[in-house]
């Protein structure tokens, strides 16, 4: 196995460090990216409802429970990565009118000639800084704005402060959703920081990941729901306890005590997320 994926890796320098495209042995046409070894997605070209990490399988779900099955709608991808959502929304929700923001242009050309996506004039890649998109975007303008944003395994800082929350805050229209992957591990600092900053702007909210994760016990994926009407935390509890890796949603009250007083995060004191623990992504590699 080994053998097999040194020769069918494609490995290339990218704007934000070393990229390689690893097939998936147990999915023919199947391939994980990762960046300077830390996996950023994975795509099933013959099956992009396959979603394979099971933080994407949660955002894949509130995406699902936002709006009527099968009904088109406007998101605004923050991070492209190898473009696994937005290759689900247009297999689920034909129609849907999305832009992805990647700030790695060399990353978006090795993704599209190794891994091409379908044509589709309504999706489109657009090589800048997601907030400088934010700040050009209308107001009102999208349904749905998801940020998977990480550079060396971390999201910048300038992603994680109440000022950029008013942005999407501001893009969104007045039923619309921020989903936010948020990485993080013991004791939760910035997951607790980030769940403040954003309900400071977009008051109703769930947070949804592993259990061990969310009591602070291991390093792990968070997915933050966040808007200005209620999200479907029912159906969002029964999809998270059916997958695969059984997952919690904390709202309400459990959700008051998880942030815990935590301080609202301003641009000038904002900082990188949590790096993750050495060696983590190390197994089996």
């Amino acid at each position: 196995m080994g053998r097999k994926r040194a020769a069918d890796t494609v490995a290339a320098r990218v704007d934000t460090g070393h990229a390689e495209l690893v097939p998936d042995p147990d999915r023919p046409g199947s391939w994980t990216l990762l960046l300077d070894g830390a996996p950023q997605s994975h795509v099933d070209l013959a099956d992009p409802t396959h979603l394979e990490f099971e933080y994407v399988r949660r955002l894949a779900a509130a995406i699902d429970l936002l709006a009527p099955a099968g009904a088109p709608l406007r998101v605004l991808h923050l991070g492209g990565g190898a473009l696994t959502l937005p290759r689900y929304v247009a297999a689920t929700r034909p129609g849907s009118t999305q832009r992805v923001v990647e700030v790695d242009g060399a990353l978006v050309e090795l993704v599209r000639r190794a891994l091409p996506w379908p044509p589709d004039p309504r999706l489109k890649v657009r090589v800048a800084d997601a907030r400088a998109v934010l700040a050009a975007s209308r107001d009102a303008s999208y349904d749905v704005v998801l940020a998977d944003v990480f550079a060396g395994a971390r999201t910048p800082a300038h992603l994680t402060s109440v000022e950029y929350a008013a942005e999407v805050a501001r893009v969104l229209r007045p039923a619309g959703f921020h989903l936010a992957n948020v990485a993080d591990g013991p004791p939760l600092r910035h997951a607790r920081a980030q769940v403040a900053t954003v309900r400071s702007v977009l008051p109703r909210a769930c947070l949804v990941g592993d259990a061990a994760v969310l009591r602070g016990r291991r390093y792990g994926n968070l997915v933050l729901v966040a808007g200005r009407v209620e999200p479907p935390v029912p159906e969002l509890t029964r999809r998270a306890a059916g997958d695969w890796f059984p997952g919690r949603v904390l709202a309400g009250e459990e959700l008051d005590r998880f942030a815990g007083g935590a301080a609202v995060v301003r641009d000038v004191d904002a900082t990188d997320s949590t790096p993750p623990p050495p060696g983590i992504f190390s197994v089996g590699r």
